[in-house]
């Protein structure tokens, strides 16, 4: 990954007049890299244990019924926690909280890659999600607050938004390889190395960030939210896990909205709130975080659906298919390091819409995948640009919900960020599943042409969710300062 760093900065300091604006000394290279190594190593966690699953369940003796447990653990605190964890870094030091975050994330994985039985494997991952909700905004805010606001902080978000899209794909990849080659243990244990390596370096470049003056932490509102995004998060992934008329899944979803009202009315009325209304009124704030969640929604859900594609018609096996998504990888590295150029070009209003309005002409040709292995060129071809567009939206949706912000709001406005991203990730999979079993039943047969009508017909649907954030982001996202400044 340093190598990485290292090529984009090369590219970065030598395209042209802005590259002394963009250029990062020693200590802002290390504190990115560990930064970095952070993000992209969490990121990989949402995925890695998915192909490995039922080997775990074996080998640990988890009944089938109760296996998506081991995924859904770990969502719904990492979901669930971040935007309380977010406001917490803010209060009380942002590099504190990142490092009891990976101090967390490396004794957890360590009981997760030891485990022997299932409730040990639970607590694990409950623990590493909790370590994702606190370094994940943590290390956000530290990388808005390291850089000014312009090119270099830009370029970094860039970065981060690159390894953390292909942290997704690079796990369900190396899950398999290592499940295949080794044991799905070392997908525990790799993050106990990670853990020890940034622990080591963190506190060296690093700087600590908090306000002279600690307000009175709204425990009440900080209840609500919390509450409130996980049951949203467990009524979606119930959703997704049986079906939508499941009355669990809905009463979930349904009591979720009512804390959240309730989060939003004591938000209102506190001396200290958790998350002063007045962000959540900024356009900037409110659209871009609606951009993000809509950015992660339509492209993690595609995966899915393309994977259903390739095991399901194809007949590919899931490592064969988890390899075939190294080329979305390459696209939203690729991504990452254009998006920040485009906004420089357009400024991150018209960078997201963009971003969205190519990726969907990229998705669109996929409605006409057919059922034999000669259209796996376009399916390569159509991800590889759509990883790029996805970058693109991604890096400017970052930019625009923290930009213009003081830094003693940055730790909140980054964990809004990643509230959107996971709820995103959280919600586009049940949706999409949704579609192709509505199809499916429209048609009234479970043959592979009626699975692919099902898969084909949820692709035009995402193409559309694309057109439409598009749309919506162009009509009531207002230009910020940097769009202004940019035109």
């Amino acid at each position: 990954m340093s190598s990485t760093v290292q090529a984009a900065d090369h590219a970065v300091n030598h395209s042209g007049p802005g590259a002394d604006a963009m250029r990062l000394r020693g200590r802002q290279r290390l504190a990115l890299l560990v930064l970095l190594t952070a993000s992209f190593t969490l990121a990989v966690d949402f995925s890695i244990l998915n192909v490995a699953l039922p080997t775990i369940g074996a080998d640990i003796g988890f009944s089938l019924d109760h296996l998506q447990w081991i995924a859904t653990s770990f969502a719904l605190c990492a979901a669930g926690f971040t935007l309380f964890f977010g406001r917490i870094a803010d209060l009380f030091g942002r590099r504190h909280l990142f490092l009891l975050g990976m101090a967390l994330l490396g004794v957890s994985s360590l009981v997760g890659g030891l485990a022997q039985e299932p409730v040990l494997m639970i607590i694990a991952r409950v623990a590493q999600g909790l370590a994702t909700a606190m370094v994940v905004p943590a290390a956000l805010s530290l990388l808005t607050t390291s850089f000014p606001e312009g090119p270099q902080r830009n370029r970094a978000l860039g970065l981060n938004g690159a390894l953390m899209a292909a942290g997704f794909t690079t796990g369900a990849i190396l899950g398999g390889v290592l499940t295949d080659l080794l044991s799905w243990r070392w997908a525990f244990f790799i993050n106990v190395f990670v853990a020890v390596v940034v622990l080591l370096m963190a506190p060296f470049v690093l700087n600590e960030s908090r306000p002279n003056e600690r307000p009175r932490l709204d425990f009440a509102g900080a209840a609500a939210v919390t509450l409130g995004l996980l049951a949203l998060v467990y009524g979606l992934t119930t959703a997704g896990e049986t079906s939508w008329g499941n009355p669990l899944a809905w009463g979930s979803i349904l009591a979720g909205f009512v804390f959240l009202v309730v989060f939003w009315e004591i938000e209102k009325r506190v001396a200290h709130p958790l998350v002063p209304v007045a962000i959540l009124k900024r356009k900037s704030v409110a659209w871009g975080n609606i951009a993000g969640l809509l950015a992660f929604a339509t492209e993690t859900s595609l995966v899915f659906l393309l994977t259903l594609y390739l095991q399901k018609i194809l007949g590919y096996s899931p490592l064969a298919a988890g390899l075939s998504f190294a080329v979305l990888g390459a696209g939203t590295v690729l991504g990452g390091i254009i998006g920040p150029k485009a906004i420089g070009k357009l400024g991150s209003r018209r960078a997201i819409v963009a971003g969205f309005l190519l990726q969907a002409a990229a998705t669109i040709p996929l409605m006409f995948l057919g059922p034999d292995s000669r259209w796996i060129l376009l399916l390569l071809v159509a991800t590889f640009i759509g990883g790029i567009a996805n970058l693109v939206a991604i890096v400017g949706y970052v930019v625009t919900s923290t930009s213009d912000l003081p830094d003693t709001e940055q730790g909140l406005a980054t964990g809004l960020v990643t509230m959107s991203q996971q709820v995103g990730i959280t919600m586009g999979i049940p949706i999409m599943s949704a579609i192709v079993t509505a199809r499916i039943n429209a048609l009234g047969d479970t043959g592979p042409a009626a699975v692919l009508g099902g898969i084909t017909t949820a692709i035009g649907v995402n193409a559309l969710l694309c057109v439409l954030a598009a749309a919506a982001i162009a009509l009531f996202l207002r230009a910020a300062k940097s769009d202004m400044v940019s035109a």
